[in-house]
């Protein structure tokens, strides 16, 4: 009974996997894949006993083989693609020296399957012929369109189309770098007294934008320097360039010599002119060479290697007429220092122009105030930076910088033992060092009212008791540090944009300082930012181009640095040239700055 029992289970058992055979391996040989994935393997539909009894069969080397991604593409830009995944895979790369540029150039083609970005079957695209159309114009911006070499498409080979393709987006990121960042590091104008980031582009969104814009040309009109006055000068490039070629506008004709005389002033017409050259206030109408007049003439002698006559010779005439030439120079090199400032423009900001010896307040993106300053003297310059706004202070204590305790104050108390103490000044020693303090009062060098801004320079504005100096048309008379005309209106107008509702005046602001304590007026985080810039050429209100003097001679180094880079420049040493932007200081907490405000490294 048994054995009857057990042969029915086995052909039972066995007519079942007749039956399913034929079943299974039909659903595997038809059921369709799903969402483009491939059918299961037999492994995967095995139970577990099949699983450890009969291991998958190994996979054929067409199945584990990566999808070429070249197949895709029209096979006039197959065999170029080949090639430009060839060039890009070489390390070191003789096309992109730079390691950065050339990771994101390569992460840029394998994410298009390596498709040319300039061609289209084998051809040059409309994207190709508007980049190099606005690289042909790079001058327009003051850069030089030599630098920008392009490449002729036409009756290349796939190979030789490769590296024109990979060329031009060589030239177009260098392109888009000068023009954000400028060609050379700001190290090489001015060692160690620059506290601006001028950060280069991200190679990724240059190559985006000429992706993602209609016109790949005018796609790098975002890597433009957004500040108005950096545009003005662009157009008065164009003008001047469309002039006779070493002509001058504006000239100041020969004549006879102008000199002073207190009892009979001379009258010449060059007089409102030579004003206005000079920045001397005055009418139009007023012929006089007076006294004011002559002392501007004076000081523009002085500072252009002329004998100080005070007295308007020929030569001195001729050093006022710039030609077309030089004033083309001075703006493109005005044009490359905008590039290292920020690419983001504060609605709220404080700009002052150097050489201009002036200060402008924008609020909303309009000018609120204006002032007069002095700035550092050529031997102690004034840096150029952009900082945040940090504070106020009233009543502050001047804390004498190191070099000026060293050059200055130590070897007069040796000549003249006392002297300090006669001037206020009180010593004591720190670490072993010699700190000298002046407490808050009248003759306290900052004046009564100090403006803060972190950063590493250690530089700030201030109030002065020599009020004297803002009558010199030349106001380059301070350790590095800047004076402000009018502090307490100057104080008005920052803390009035902040706090509005305190309701802040001069008058008011006055009134602390009685009893000479230290207060402090916070502006908060990020309101107002402060940039100190160099234009010594600037387009007016009026749309008239002004010429400045040199005072730090940077128009000369800036041209020299570029004239550098351009005549070492080649495409195997771009890295070499290329600027390594510095990186801006870090803000200081708002504690740091509080408990230990920056420390002047001017006198006034």
């Amino acid at each position: 009974m048994s054995t009857l029992r057990l042969d029915q289970f086995l052909a039972s058992a066995a007519l079942v996997f007749i039956l399913a055979a034929p079943v299974s391996a039909l659903g595997q040989q038809t059921e369709p894949s799903q969402a483009g994935l491939p059918a299961p393997s037999k492994a995967g539909d095995a139970s577990a006993g099949d699983a450890l009894t009969s291991p998958p069969a190994s996979a054929t080397p067409e199945e584990s083989r990566a999808p070429d991604r070249l197949t895709a593409l029209d096979p006039a830009d197959r065999a170029i693609a080949e090639r430009i995944r060839d060039l890009l895979d070489t390390k070191p790369n003789r096309i992109f020296a730079d390691e950065k540029a050339h990771a994101a150039v390569q992460a840029f083609y394998q994410k298009r399957n390596l498709a040319p970005l300039w061609l289209d079957n084998g051809l040059e695209n409309a994207r190709s012929k508007a980049v190099i159309a606005r690289l042909k114009n790079a001058d327009a911006d003051g850069l030089d369109h030599a630098d920008y070499k392009t490449p002729t498409f036409g009756g290349l080979s796939p190979d030789a189309l490769a590296e024109a393709e990979l060329s031009l987006t060589q030239t177009v990121l260098t392109y888009a770098r000068h023009l954000q960042a400028g060609r050379v590091p700001h190290r090489q104008v001015r060692e160690d007294n620059i506290a601006l980031p001028q950060r280069a582009p991200d190679p990724a969104v240059v190559l985006a934008a000429v992706v993602e814009e209609n016109d790949a040309g005018q796609a790098l009109d975002q890597f433009s320097p957004p500040y108005e006055n950096y545009q003005k000068l662009k157009a008065a490039l164009s003008q001047l360039r469309g002039r006779t070629a070493g002509g001058a506008r504006d000239v100041i004709t020969a004549g006879r010599m102008l000199t002073f005389n207190r009892k009979r002033p001379l009258e010449d017409a060059r007089v409102p002119q030579l004003r206005e050259r000079l920045g001397v206030p005055g009418e139009a109408t007023d012929l006089r060479y007076d006294e004011k007049l002559a002392q501007a003439v004076k000081e523009y002698q002085r500072g252009n290697d002329l004998p100080p006559t005070g007295n308007l010779d020929a030569r001195t005439v001729k050093k006022l007429n710039p030609t077309n030439d030089s004033r083309i120079d001075t703006i493109i090199a005005n044009m490359e220092r905008w590039r290292w400032y920020h690419r983001d423009i504060r609605k709220s900001r404080v700009e002052v122009n150097e050489p201009d010896f002036t200060l402008k307040v924008i609020h909303d993106g309009r000018q609120v105030w204006t002032s007069r300053v002095v700035i550092g003297k050529p031997s102690m310059p004034s840096p150029l930076l952009a900082q945040q706004m940090d504070s106020i202070t009233i009543n502050p204590t001047w804390k004498v910088p190191a070099s000026i305790v060293r050059n200055e104050y130590l070897p007069a108390e040796a000549r003249e033992p006392g002297a300090m103490a006669r001037m206020g000044l009180r010593v004591k020693r720190v670490n072993g060092e010699v700190e000298i303090t002046m407490p808050p009062g009248g003759k306290n060098p900052l004046g009564h009212i100090r403006f803060n801004f972190f950063n590493r320079l250690t530089v700030f504005q201030h109030d002065t008791p020599d009020q004297y100096l803002f009558a010199h048309v030349v106001r380059a008379e301070s350790h590095g540090c800047m004076r402000v005309q009018d502090a307490p209106k100057y104080a008005e107008v920052l803390a009035g944009m902040v706090h509005p509702e305190e309701q802040w005046t001069a008058e008011k602001i006055k009134g602390l300082y009685a009893g000479g304590i230290e207060q402090e007026i916070s502006l908060g985080s990020g309101p107002i930012w402060i940039y100190w810039t160099y234009q010594t050429a600037f387009v007016d209100d009026a749309g008239k181009l002004q010429i400045r003097r040199d005072l730090y001679n940077l128009d000369s180094r800036t041209l020299a640095a570029i004239k550098g880079a351009r005549e070492i420049a080649n495409p195997a040493s771009e890295s070499k040239s290329e600027p390594t932007m510095a990186t801006p200081a870090p803000a200081a907490p708002a504690h740091r700055r509080k408990a230990a405000p920056p420390v002047n490294r001017a006198r006034s």
